[in-house]
This record gives C-alpha cells, structure tokens and sequence, in this order.
C-alpha cells in the first residue's frame, strides 16, 4: 500500500504524536509498505530524509508548529503519488490538507485521536471567561473529523470513551501505540555509560532516583509531585528527582523548587535527542508522573520497558498499562503517593520484582505489533471502500438499464 501520513507534529520533535507517527512508519515500511510523511517544517529536521515532505509552518504553543492549509506544490506531488489511503493525526493545519487532498483524490481516510485539547485550551484562551468557548470549539472539531474520517483510531478506551461523549458516531479502533521495545531495555546500555551519566548529574551510587521524562507543561501535574516529595525528601536524603525534558512551566518549577526547600535533590536535565533517551531511564529506579491529560502516556510504557515500576496518579489511561502493587502503584492524593513511595522504595527486594514485573508487562506493546493491527484497519477500511464504490456503479449500471427499458 501506499499511504500519505499527515501530522503537525515528527522528529527531530520529541512528544507522543511525533513518536507514534515514526514508529508507525518504520514497522509499515517492513511489512513492505510506501509511507509518505507529510508534516510541518522543522530547523532541527535532517535535510537528508527519506518520503518526508514539509510544508512551511511557524512555531505555535511552544514546541508546536502550525503549517499552512494548503500547499499546491506539495499537492501535485501527492497527485503523483498514487496514494491508496490518507492517515491524519491532527485536526489543525495538516489535518485539514490530508483531508482536503483525500476528497479531491476520493480515496479514503483514517484518523487518529491523539490529544484531549480540552487539557490545552490554556495555551489558546489566555484570558479565563474564554476558556469554556476553546474547550467547546475543541469538542466540536474532534466529533467533526471523527464523523468524517472512514475510520478512527484512540490509543485507550480513555479515548474512546471522550469521543462518545463528544457526539462521535463513527467506529472507534482501540490501537495502543507500540514502541521499539528493545530501545528502552536495560542490556542494551553498557554499565560505565550509565555510570558515567549518574556522575554527571551528581548521581551517587546508592541514590535511589525518581525519574520524570517528557514535556514540561502545566497540564502534566508536576508541581503537584513537587509538593509531595517535600515531606519525603524530608526523611530521604539519598532520594533525587530527576526531571528530563523541557516546556513553558520549567522555570515556574524550578522556582517552585526552591521555594519548597528541595532545590538540592531536584535534577532539571533539560530536553534530551530522541536517539538518547533510551539511556536516560537507566538512570531512574521508578517513574513518577500525576498527569491527568494522558491519551495514552507512551513514556510510561517506555519507562516500564526500561525496567521502572510506575508510581502514576489514577487515570483511565493506565488501564491494562499499570497492574496495582504489581509493576507500580497508582496514588489519588498526596498521603497515597507517599505510602506508594515508600512500599516500592523501602526494599530492594521488592523494587527488582517490581522491576522484573515490569519488563513483562511490556509485551503486548511491541511496535510491530501496533504496526499490523494498523495495517489489518487499513485494508479493511480500503476493502469497504472499494466495495462502496463498486456497490454504487452496479447501482448505476444497474439503474440506466432500467431507464433505458422504460424509454423503450
């Protein structure tokens, strides 16, 4: 098959969307698929990839970019492609251009739900009293390109779930994004790498490190993990947060940090190349993350991968992700996460089952089997489309001979 990809978001950039979107390309592309990408532009971007093409665009809501609606250039190359189905994962600019190059082609499209912009409308609605009117647009965007598309993916019944409410009519597929399992995985990573990198943060050896990777933003609840390890960190010494990545709420933290009193065993790393983060799970002994705003939560499989049991505030998103006492704990407020910190942390016993708990439960995540199921979605959406269309010339046929008849 050939297939057009249409994204806002890809590497060089590091979030959910952008990850998905990559490893769905490289495990269709050995099933023997054509993946298109067609995306936003990027000054970190390679100028050497291979069936990307990039529309100009300009930086929106921090790391994200927007992209033009429509791009005639690009379009005739699509038209030379011969695409067999288009696969949005966006509603905004590159959205809205798969879809239009869909119609003009006829052929069909799947969508992706990736993000509950509810969790968003902050960036957007800066001043309070239009914060309802955003997350309303949002909805109706949502349930507009969902009704739309010939069939629609969520990562999670989380998802599924939201669209329902939304009004969305169509067929959900539940497909959790898989991940390269073997990047993650401890034996992968030689032991003076990871040495070297715990000095280089000031990582003593018996430090028991708690490990946060991903977007720095305030709709990923970390202050309030902040405030919790207060008390902690109170009667840990050896314990350290270490905070991976970057965002427009890193310097709030940071000051946050001080204020609480834990300045000395908050590590803020920064932003990290994607081809690198594997080597930072190493570092950790759990995961830690209260983010409420999770379609999925692709870090935590990642850090399940590496080995980290999870200590996660409850959320839907962690079902059949996050197994009770088993490969972590999920918390509800600040005395559940002190008590979930204290059960994993206390014994090294416990943390290595834990850890062995973890690695298992990874399986079913795998990338290439995310990559068949996609692939099964398109060939059935291809094969109803086709016989729609199949069904309406017989329809046609069928209907001029009666025409004919009649005027005889």
């Amino acid at each position: 098959m050939k297939i057009g990809v249409f994204t806002d978001t890809y590497y060089p950039q590091i979030n959910g969307v952008a990850t998905s979107v990559l490893v769905l390309k490289e495990n269709l592309e050995k099933q023997g698929h054509s993946i298109y990408i067609f995306t936003t532009t990027d000054p970190r971007a390679s100028a050497n990839e291979r069936n990307v093409y990039r529309l100009p665009s300009i930086p929106f809501a921090s790391a994200r970019r927007i992209g033009v609606l429509y791009h005639p250039g690009i379009a005739r190359k699509i038209r030379a492609l011969q695409l067999d189905l288009i696969h949005t994962h966006t509603e905004f600019s590159l959205g809205i251009f798969g879809r239009t190059i869909a119609n003009e082609l006829g052929i069909p499209t799947v969508h992706t739900m990736h993000t509950m912009y509810e969790q968003y409308t902050h960036y957007i609605a800066k001043i309070g009293a239009l914060d309802a009117a955003a997350k309303t647009l949002a909805r109706k965007l949502s349930r507009h390109f969902c009704n739309t598309a010939n069939a629609v993916i969520a990562p999670t019944e989380k998802v599924e779930e939201m669209l329902r409410v939304y009004g969305v009519r169509n067929k959900v597929a539940v497909i959790p994004t898989g991940i390269e399992l073997d990047k993650f995985t401890p034996v992968r990573y030689d032991t003076d790498d990871v040495a070297a990198l715990r000095e280089e943060y000031g990582l003593e050896y018996t430090d028991k490190v708690l490990l946060y990777i991903g977007r720095i933003s305030k709709e990923k609840n970390i202050a309030e993990v902040l405030h919790g390890l207060k008390e902690y960190f109170s009667q840990h010494s050896e314990a350290k947060f270490l905070i991976v990545g970057d965002g427009p709420d890193r310097e709030n933290l940071q000051s946050l940090t001080q204020s609480l009193g834990i300045g000395k065993q908050v590590i803020f790393a920064g932003e990290k190349p994607w081809d690198q983060i594997g080597l930072y799970y190493q570092l950790g002994d759990v995961f830690v993350s209260a983010s409420q705003s999770e379609t999925q939560g692709l870090t935590y499989i990642e850090a399940l991968a590496a080995g980290l049991p999870l200590i996660a505030k409850t959320d839907s998103c962690l079902d059949h992700v996050l197994f009770d006492g088993v490969n972590g704990f999920e918390f509800s407020d600040k005395a559940g996460f002190l008590n979930v910190l204290q059960a994993t942390l206390s014994s090294d016993t416990n943390l290595q089952g834990m850890s062995m708990a973890a690695l298992r439960s990874t399986v079913p995540f795998s990338a290439m089997t995310f990559a068949r199921t996609v692939e099964a979605l398109y060939e059935e959406t291809l094969l109803k489309k086709n016989s729609g269309t199949l069904y309406k010339e017989e329809t046609q046929c069928l209907q001029s001979i009666c025409d004919h008849q009649q005027t005889a």
